[in-house]
């Protein structure tokens, strides 16, 4: 019976290390770059409530803006931009939960969500210059962090 009990117990201590060995190769260990990844769908989330309250700034005080709609690099109503503003708000803070689930399909979205916002700040340039570069920062570093330290956010 010693001899059983002797042979049972090296084979259990055996069975851990083989499943940390598969484990480790199979999932990465996170690392301090998953921090990006926080930052980038907590970018999203607060980019997409500043556009929401931006476009609804846009659809109900077109006054609001000191730049008529000739001045714009695209000349386009308020209240289409304010639309256009609410729809990638909406975009936004969807795919900032996604992405703070670990969700594939959110990072591609963010990625791509982040690439058409960057577009539209820079046709909005011409009513508030500061807060339309500030987000465009704000997008490439999103568009950074998604697509080089995504793959660390999976679960």
């Amino acid at each position: 019976m010693s001899e059983t009990g002797s042979s049972t117990s090296p084979a259990t201590s055996t069975t851990p290390v083989t499943r940390r060995a598969t484990r480790a190769s199979s999932v990465p260990e996170p690392t301090g770059w998953v921090g990006w990844i926080v930052f980038a769908a907590i970018m999203l989330l607060m980019v997409g409530t500043f556009q929401i309250i931006n476009g609804f700034i846009a659809i109900f005080d077109s006054g609001y803006y000191l730049v008529t709609k000739s001045g714009l690099a695209v000349s386009v109503d308020y209240t289409v931009w304010g639309w256009v503003y609410l729809a990638l708000g909406a975009l936004s803070v969807g795919t900032g939960l996604g992405v703070l689930a670990g969700q594939t399909w959110a990072r591609v979205v963010g990625m791509v969500f982040a690439g058409v916002s960057l577009l539209v700040n820079l046709g909005f340039t011409a009513a508030y210059p500061v807060w339309s570069l500030t987000l465009v920062a704000l997008d490439v570093l999103v568009i950074y962090a998604l697509a080089v330290h995504g793959r660390e956010m999976q679960v």
